[in-house]
């Protein structure tokens, strides 16, 4: 599929300068653009990457001189990066959606699917209700009761269980997993993690055997929530796991049971949060930060990759470390260790210095 510098600018909302006529066929950096690409220069960095390759038109920083570089059509625009999420949408083909049912699906009687496309060897339960607009790929399936708003992106095998409640705009990347059951044990008498959480480590107490508690909440997500390949959503044990709308989770992404996520959070690869554990809105935590259970982290809250949790975190705190602490002291405390031998040996040597004058 082509577009005109005229069609991208007014999708964009910029102005298209040069031969507005001219048609793009895709994307690309600008050292590799060909003659029909539309490479993608965000900064004067890419100037002369731009004039060795073969573009002839390009996105660009807002004051770049196109006509200096030997271009025949540009855009710009303030902040090409931002343009970046309706171009790559224009020209993700994998994006279109399909239409019709694939013949060996299985949709039960009681199943309400409107305008949908149904990969092949999906298997959608009774009552579900999948809203217009939807497309499931292959080897999806999704439990008796769910609900999915309008133009859901289903991609091929992920699971969805029986019970959730799901909104508008929808994304699931390949294998991601909602609405598993919870991991909630509990033993007869206190167990070693109750028992060590008392004594602080000083005692395990006696060996105990495991029994299940069941995972009778759901899974409800808002709107416009992306859910990364490999991601698991547990469901709650008696209320719902909630995921705010806006809220973006990357692949290998562990939301465990009653967690609640508040709006437009981003929870990038391999973060892990604890049970019953509460993050506010329009937080970041970054790759492999852990939280720990039953505690609250505010809103716009941001962690560093490999930050652990491991209490309640007040609104707008930047957080780093195991344990999490402020980012400045948090690296204020690397670079101390880092100087420590230096200055052991130091202080070593001003030692020995004082016990060679006694």
């Amino acid at each position: 599929m082509a577009y005109t510098i005229k069609e991208i600018a007014e999708a964009l909302g910029a102005v298209a300068e040069g031969d507005s006529s001219f048609e793009v066929e895709g994307l690309s950096e600008p050292a590799s653009a060909r003659a029909q690409d539309l490479a993608l220069a965000s900064n004067p960095s890419y100037a002369d990457a731009l004039t060795s390759g073969k573009a002839q038109a390009a996105l660009l920083w807002a004051n770049a001189d196109w006509e200096g570089m030997g271009l025949r059509a540009a855009i710009r625009i303030g902040r090409p990066r931002h343009a970046m999420a309706e171009l790559t949408r224009l020209y993700d083909y994998a994006w279109a959606k399909g239409s019709g049912v694939h013949d060996t699906a299985v949709i039960a009687p009681s199943a309400n699917v409107s305008d949908a496309a149904i990969g092949p060897l999906s298997v959608i339960g009774d009552r579900v209700r999948i809203d217009a607009g939807a497309h499931i790929g292959a080897h999806v399936t999704i439990g008796a009761g769910t609900q999915i708003g309008p133009g859901a992106m289903i991609r091929d095998g992920v699971r969805i269980a029986h019970g959730v409640t799901i909104g508008a705009g929808f994304v699931a990347q390949p294998g991601a997993l909602i609405g598993g059951d919870g991991f909630s044990f509990t033993t007869p008498e206190p167990s070693a993690a109750e028992t060590v959480r008392e004594t602080l480590g000083e005692d395990v107490g006696e060996a105990q055997t495991w029994e299940r508690i069941h995972s009778l909440g759901g899974v409800e997500i808002g709107d416009d929530v992306e859910v990364g390949a490999g991601s698991s959503i547990d469901r709650g044990t008696i209320r719902a796991t909630r995921i705010g709308t806006g809220t973006k989770i990357d692949s290998l992404v562990q939301v465990g049971h009653n967690v609640e996520v508040g709006d437009h959070t981003l929870l990038c690869g391999q973060v892990g949060i604890g049970g019953s554990t509460v993050i506010g809105s329009h937080c970041i935590l970054g790759g492999k930060t852990g939280v720990v259970d039953n505690v609250t982290v505010g809103d716009r809250v941001v962690t560093g990759a490999g930050t652990l949790v491991m209490a309640n975190v007040p609104d707008g705190r930047v957080m780093l470390g195991y344990p999490a602490t402020q980012m400045k002291a948090s690296l204020d405390t690397y670079k101390a260790l880092r100087r420590l031998p230096r200055d052991i040996a130091a202080l070593k040597k001003a030692v020995s210095k004082l016990r060679g004058s006694d």
